[in-house]
């Protein structure tokens, strides 16, 4: 008993209550100690949160169950029946004040009966989400077989695989060994080619050179002992003679109206123009290429260039695309400006800019004559139809005429103001074409060394002069790049002119039919001009100025070459 109901009690029997009264007053009082004690204890738990769990060994006797035992036991029926009355109806009110103000999850559990319920339906949860689980987990097993069998087929796919990588690198690797082991014999097999394949132009050229000589020894035979006769007689007749080198070569009389080869190329049909395109590309030196000239028979072109060296090539078959290297040749000490073959094709003459003129032998592969008279560099050089007389032409504004039988100079053409560019002999005869930078082109007899005619036209340095086959018709180009037709007959004023500018034109050839000229550019470009028409079409493939160009035997392809080192062929 508090303190507080002892003060009561002593209250009480001070007013002269009876002593039930007492008993009554201090069990109400003790019943509402005992009330506010729970109500504090239950919004204590409120404020601290939901209480721990905790598992109750020994269940005590409910509290409503002892007081009811005490109110019996002490005979307040009264007090017993308000309590009940109270006790009910403040319980319902705290359970529903509970419900509403307690955390999701957290209720007043009156009794045990309802406890009891509450985790029958918990229980009754866990059991769902057990056999959900349970589920799942049965899935999750069969996902799983499944995927290891995958897994084993996939490794087994990865190993076969793999074996077959295995093996294809072994068998690479024994191919490799075995390639390996071919490629001595395959060089060797290559330079034999190489070597027969040189040997072989070398023989077919041998062979020309012999046919020729012995056709020329017979066609000279008789003229030469006719010479030889009429020599004799004037020496004895003759007071005053001019002084001979007694190897010098005599002037051949000439007939071009019976060259059969002449005829059948005049009378070939015109390709057009414009259906020639790429179809083989030379690198044929690294440094640029000054010149080309075509074999007078096979199917070769020799090339001089900037690197002191001359090169000759044979041209790709139809249908190839590498054109092979047969010959070459260094001797001079500075840039190759011109070459030019022989008539018989086993010679080559060279100009370089260290003023010299050379004559290469194939069959030998080395210079087997050296020309020297000029001062300043040479820029090109002609043969005589007949094979015994070279022209050649300079900076020094002088061409030079030498018999290569005596190697002595016949000639000097001195008529020019400025440097000689070009000089050309015409088809099967003893004029012979220079044009200079004095903008002039002349016409010379070479037996005399006389100038018969001057061609005046150009506003620009000439570079270039050249006949075509019939010898009737001269191109000529300057560094403006103005190309003019002229017919020999009438010198006065030409009779076509074609612009191929601004930039320079280098040189000029005709094709064998003579009805097509191709120019060489600078501005890159190779232009065909049909000489009846003056209709010009451009075929690009050099990445640098092109400096000489010309025709194969038929017409049908156009050879160039340029300060890019490339020699192309267009068919």
């Amino acid at each position: 008993m508090s303190a507080r109901s002892k003060e009561r009690v002593v209250e009480v029997k001070k007013e002269g209550f009876s002593e039930e009264e007492e008993r009554r007053t201090v069990e109400e009082e003790d019943f509402e100690e005992v009330m506010r004690e729970a109500a504090s204890s239950t919004s204590a738990r409120r404020k601290h949160g939901p209480p721990k769990q905790h598992i109750v060994l020994n269940i005590p006797e409910a509290v409503d169950d002892f007081l009811r035992n005490f109110l019996r036991r002490s005979g307040l029926s009264q007090t017993l029946d308000s309590f009940e009355a109270e006790w009910y109806g403040s319980a319902q009110k705290l359970l529903t004040k509970t419900t509403m103000t307690a955390p999701v999850g957290v209720f007043f559990i009156p009794d045990a009966l309802t406890h009891r319920q509450l985790l029958l339906s918990e229980l009754e949860t866990v059991r769902r989400d057990t056999s959900l689980l349970k589920q799942e987990v049965l899935a999750a097993g069969e996902s799983l077989v499944r995927m290891q069998r995958e897994r084993d087929f996939h490794r087994l796919q990865y190993r076969r695989v793999a074996e077959n990588k295995n093996r294809l690198v072994e068998d690479y690797k024994q191919l490799k060994k075995h390639l390996e082991s071919y490629e001595p014999a395959l060089r060797q097999l290559d330079d034999k080619y190489q070597a027969s394949l040189r040997q072989k132009m070398l023989l077919s050229l041998e062979k020309d050179r012999v046919q020729n000589t012995t056709d020329a020894k017979l066609s000279q035979e008789k003229p030469r002992k006719k010479a030889e006769r009429n020599n004799k007689r004037s020496t004895d007749k003759s007071s005053t003679s001019t002084t001979r080198h007694p190897n010098d070569s005599e002037f051949t009389v000439c007939s071009r109206q019976g060259n059969l080869h002449l005829a059948h190329m005049t009378s070939q049909k015109c390709r057009s123009t414009s259906s020639f395109t790429l179809s083989c590309s030379i690198r044929a030196h690294d440094l640029p290429i000054s010149c080309i000239n075509l074999h007078p028979r096979k199917p070769m072109v020799a090339s001089a260039s900037d690197d002191c060296s001359w090169r000759l090539w044979a041209l790709p078959a139809s249908g190839e695309k590498v054109g092979q290297m047969v010959l070459t040749g260094m001797g001079h000490s500075d840039w190759l400006s011109g070459c030019s073959f022989h008539p018989d094709g086993v010679k080559l003459a060279t100009t370089s800019g260290d003023t010299t003129v050379r004559l290469w032998d194939f069959s030998s592969g080395c210079c087997v004559l050296l020309l020297s008279g000029h001062v300043q560099p040479t820029w090109g050089c002609s043969f005589h139809s007949c094979g015994h007389f070279l022209a050649s032409c300079s900076a020094d504004r002088t061409a030079k005429l030498w018999d290569l039988n005596s190697e002595r100079c016949r000639l000097t053409l001195r008529r020019h103001s400025a440097s000689v560019n070009s000089v050309c002999f015409m088809p099967f005869s003893n004029l012979l074409l220079t044009c200079s930078a004095d903008k002039t082109l002349a016409l010379w007899d070479a037996r005399l060394g006389v100038c018969t005619t001057t061609f005046c036209g150009h506003q620009h340095p000439c570079n270039h002069a050249t006949f075509d086959l019939s010898g009737e018709v001269v191109g000529s180009c300057d560094s403006r790049g103005i190309v003019n037709l002229w017919d020999i007959r009438k010198p006065a004023s030409a009779v076509a002119t074609v612009d191929a500018g601004p930039l320079g034109a280098n040189q000029v050839a005709f094709s064998p039919s003579g009805k097509m000229l191709a120019v060489a550019s600078n501005d890159s470009l190779v232009r065909v001009v049909e000489v009846d028409s003056c209709a010009v079409s451009s075929l690009s493939g050099h990445r640098d100025g092109v400096q000489s160009v010309t025709f194969d035997h038929k017409g049908e392809t156009v050879i160039s070459a340029g300060n890019d080192g490339l020699i192309n062929v267009w068919s």
